[in-house]
């Protein structure tokens, strides 16, 4: 499969009259993009693996004003802005087997994404001479160039697990790639276990989270530590 767009995105609401963190002034977004990706999946008839699934695309964007979230002199407070131009290069892959053993339907699901997002914005001067930016063609913030997830979903009956596995990889938390706005690469481990229970005319069910089992200290934002190990109980009821 290929594709190619020419697209724009008008800044949303927030972006535009948020407190604090909406800028009037921006500017729409407007991106080429290329995708060239393969597609392959098989059915089994018998024994343990039942399907595969399998899709691998690879891309590049060219992208004019491109809106991001970015801290201000106070790192709080955080502001939209545009970045001139942007290219950003990637490959996303996920494979996606699927297996019956024993009465239990076991689903598997296994992604991982690579991406460069370079900023290549040029600064006009008053002569209108272009001059090259501090950071020019440096990761744009906030996205790392690794980023992976791995999922495990098992029924058996009324019984339903779930493992997750998050990856994100290092990334930098403003455009400058320096050592000062190095952020460290973050992974969690969650588990639930689901079971449904009749209930007159409706069903019932009932959930136990475990997230981030192993304790992780991680920031998906510079100096807003996450939660560590935390649970939850659900009940839903389905009429």
């Amino acid at each position: 499969r290929a594709f190619y767009k020419e697209i724009f995105r008008m800044p949303t609401f927030n972006d535009l009259y948020y407190v604090q963190l909406g800028n009037r002034l921006l500017k729409p977004e407007y991106a080429t993009q290329y995708n060239v990706g393969v597609v392959y999946s098989k059915r089994f008839g018998k024994g343990v693996l039942s399907t595969l699934n399998l899709t691998m695309d690879a891309y590049y964007n060219e992208v004019k004003d491109k809106i991001i979230a970015t801290p201000t002199s106070n790192q709080l407070v955080w502001t939209m802005v545009n970045l001139g131009y942007v290219e950003i290069r990637g490959v996303d892959v996920t494979f996606n087997p699927c297996f019956n053993i024993g009465g239990v339907a076991l689903d598997a699901r296994l992604s991982y994404t690579y991406q460069k997002a370079q900023d290549f914005t040029k600064e006009k001067d008053e002569g209108w001479e272009e001059t090259v930016m501090d950071g020019y063609g440096d990761q744009i913030p906030y996205i790392p160039w690794h980023s992976g997830t791995v999922i495990l979903n098992a029924s058996y009956r009324k019984w339903d697990f779930n493992y997750s596995f998050i990856y994100t990889g290092e990334r930098y938390m403003l455009g400058n790639n320096t050592p000062a706005n190095y952020i460290q690469p973050w992974y969690t481990h969650d588990m639930s276990l689901s079971r449904n229970f009749p209930f007159k005319h409706a069903q019932l069910r009932i959930t136990a989270e475990v997230n981030n089992i192993f304790n992780q200290q991680y920031e998906v934002v510079k100096w807003y530590p996450m939660p560590g190990t935390n649970f939850k109980i659900i009940l839903s009821l389905t009429l």
